[in-house]
């Protein structure tokens, strides 16, 4: 196994396969960025991303479940964590410099409200970063694939609605369609970057329904990995990493947006 200090190891030994190989490309991705402080994380969750791509001590953890923000203060990397929604943030307008939401705005119905709201939370000329599932996720699934190959379209569209429920999405926008909601809701689209290319997806997708032996560590111990061992994690490394190393893509399952609230009245 790599370095203690490799990004993918740190998620690999605290995560199921496939979130780790997800959230270790975004973490380096993000990492890359600037986040002048303060700086909101919308829908921080259990913490752990923030607790390894955000600046510690200056940064403000909001989520919509009270057991998420429990797992997320023993990580004590927030200044502050807060129960929240898209609905209202409890704070005033201008408060930060910056705001990252990672995986988050592809779970909200509403998504003008929440960009409305970070909008308002941050001040003019600042950063907004999230990251979402592209227009290509669900092309890019495979047994979608291999079902529309086979002229089952019924099926085909079945699993994927059945794949949005097991991940909670309610929405996969273009880019195009993204910059539309960003200035309308005031801010500038800045750029846009594809990432995890369709195989990438492929472990990713495999890794949910693998992963549940996981999910029942995590629910009987509180852990999602038994044994940290390197013996344990070896075979996973070896079949995980090479995606997680893969150059960007051209096109990608996710992608990573910057934005800037621009300080106009909308």
């Amino acid at each position: 196994m790599h370095s203690q200090d490799d990004i993918f190891t740190k998620h690999l030994t605290t995560l199921p396969a496939f979130r780790a190989l997800l959230r270790s490309i975004e973490a380096r991705m993000v990492m890359e960025f600037d986040f002048l402080e303060p700086i909101l994380d919308f829908g921080c969750g259990d913490g752990h991303f923030g607790h390894i791509s955000l600046v510690r001590g200056s940064t403000v953890g909001i989520d919509a479940s009270i057991a998420s923000l429990r797992e997320a203060e023993t990580l004590q990397c927030y200044r502050s964590l807060v129960q929240a929604d898209d609905k209202g943030l409890p704070f005033d307008t201008g408060t930060f410099n910056s705001a990252l939401c990672n995986s988050v705005l592809e779970h909200i119905p509403n998504i003008e409200s929440a960009l409305s709201e970070l909008r308002r939370v941050i001040k003019p000329e600042c950063m907004l970063v999230f990251t979402v599932p592209s227009q290509y996720f669900r092309e890019f699934l495979s047994i979608r694939s291999v079902l529309i190959k086979c002229g089952l379209y019924r099926l085909a569209r079945y699993y994927e609605r059945f794949f949005d429920s097991v991940s909670h999405h309610h929405h996969y926008y273009t880019p195009v369609e993204w910059k539309a909601l960003l200035d309308n809701a005031g801010f500038n689209m800045e750029s846009f970057t594809y990432y995890c290319s369709r195989r990438a997806l492929w472990a990713i997708e495999w890794g949910h329904y693998f992963g549940l032996p996981s999910l029942l560590s995590r629910k009987l111990i509180g852990n999602w990995i038994l044994s940290k061992s390197r013996v344990n994690l070896w075979l996973t490394e070896k079949m995980f990493r090479p995606h997680y190393e893969e150059k960007l893509p051209k096109r990608g399952a996710y992608m990573i947006i910057v934005a800037r609230n621009t300080g106009d009245k909308v």
